[in-house]
């Protein structure tokens, strides 16, 4: 893509140490096959990405955890050791918190996006993000704060069994603590004994009502907002098939022209005047066919290269074109486009690609060794955690049952008197968006 200023580079964060982060792979060969110099800022000991033939070079990363002034030095070393300006992007919510509120520490040595320092903070925060949304009028589940362990055993109860619990700030869990950053709780009891060990997560924890999975409900919305405000590089998708099942990350999914989740995205983000990349999750009730945002991840989402478009733009080589004052290509967006995860997904894998295209996570035919390092990797990380759970399962069974992981949330209000609930904005049903869901 030879639009691309070739003379900056680009500088990947990951603070997050998954080793099987498909998305840092996709922005490593989607910046690399244009030429540019990509520096990767992550722990890669155990990852298939640390293989890839596009990483110009590797940086050790600040540990989960590092304070501000650790992260900043981390990468001013880098910086200094480009000896010029780079583009930078963070590819987890720490890195992108870190980065926006560091943003006058490192502006000298980085092109980063013009917005206020705290918004991807306020917009990462499950708690902060339920009234912005208000604000903007963008329908989001009903949340609940609570003030006391007694108060989270009387929300989960009024709100409706099951209820969706995360923790307000996920980032900021320690790691081996045993904490998730969601999970559907299904007794008062499990949202007492959760609101307990608040101090232990970092953050307060928030509880919403559920709206089960189902197909064709889940749906995403990846673009780069550029300095005029307009969302480039993306579109709304449609999540085929999910890790762990009806719960979980996308494994499959699908580039779907959604009017309704694009008008949502485009509204919430002209109105905080959002700068950057951003990876919005939604899911459609239903039984009123209202679209929920349920997430909002200041960063690009781990299957962003799904939204490739015919002249070859997404939101990374976006944000880099933005940020050296270079004119954006007019692509045609490729609805029916599909993304597979391999190891989530082996059997579609396998199938024939679909008619309009499809972009698999790990294997690509310029940059094989990271899709070969991947098998032999996931198959000793499942065996682990396949040798690991008869301990898991003797620790629940002293402790009471653990929660199901699950990412999303949300269905009717009820009754909650008392209790600190963050606005909530419904929309106007429009029950034929079902029959549209159902029928694709």
């Amino acid at each position: 893509m030879s639009q691309l200023d070739t003379r900056v580079p680009a500088v990947l964060l990951r603070i997050d140490q998954n080793p099987f982060h498909h998305g840092t792979l996709g922005a490593v060969r989607s910046l690399g096959r244009a030429g540019i110099d990509v520096h990767l800022v992550a722990e890669v000991t155990g990852s298939p990405v640390g293989r890839s033939c596009f990483v110009r070079r590797l940086h050790p990363p600040p540990p989960p955890g590092a304070a501000l002034p650790d992260i900043a030095t981390a990468l001013l070393r880098v910086a200094a050791r480009i000896e010029r300006p780079a583009v930078l992007i963070p590819m987890d919510d720490a890195g992108a918190v870190a980065v926006s509120r560091l943003r006058t520490e490192l502006a000298p040595a980085y092109l980063l996006p013009q917005q206020p320092a705290a918004l991807p903070e306020r917009v990462a925060d499950k708690a902060e993000l339920a009234g912005l949304c208000a604000a903007a009028d963008v329908p989001h589940p009903v949340t609940v704060v609570p003030d006391s362990a007694a108060q989270a055993a009387s929300a989960a109860w009024r709100l409706g069994l099951p209820v969706v619990a995360k923790w307000s700030r996920p980032w900021l869990l320690p790691s081996g603590s045993g904490l998730r950053s969601t999970v559907v709780v299904r007794s008062p009891q499990e949202a007492r004994e959760l609101y307990l060990r608040s101090e232990e997560a970092g953050s307060p924890l928030l509880l919403q009502e559920f709206l089960p999975p189902g197909t064709g409900r889940d749906w995403f919305f990846h673009a780069y907002a550029d300095r005029s405000g307009a969302l480039r590089g993306g579109g709304p998708g449609r999540k085929l098939c999910a890790w762990p099942r009806g719960a979980g990350l996308t494994a499959v999914g699908e580039w779907a022209p959604d009017p309704k989740v694009a008008t949502l995205a485009e509204r919430l983000t002209a109105q905080l005047g959002y700068r950057g990349i951003l990876d919005l999750d939604f899911r459609r009730c239903a039984t009123t066919g209202r679209c929920h945002l349920l997430d909002f991840n200041p960063r690009p989402g781990a299957q962003f290269r799904l939204f490739t478009d015919t002249a070859g733009l997404d939101v990374v080589r976006a944000q880099h074109l933005d940020l050296t004052h270079r004119p954006l290509p007019d692509g045609r967006a490729r609805p029916g486009r599909t993304f597979v995860v391999e190891n989530y997904a082996p059997l579609t894998a396998l199938r024939r690609a679909a008619p309009h295209g499809r972009e698999l996570a790990w294997y690509a035919a310029d940059d094989t060794a990271p899709g070969r390092a991947m098998w032999g990797l996931w198959a000793a990380h499942v065996t682990r955690r396949l040798l690991g759970r008869p301990r898991q399962a003797g620790a629940a069974g002293a402790t009471g049952t653990l929660p199901r992981v699950v990412r999303q949330g949300a269905p009717p209000p009820s009754s909650l008197t008392g209790l600190p609930e963050v606005p909530h904005v419904p929309c106007p049903a429009d029950p034929a968006d079902d029959e549209k869901a159902s029928s694709r």
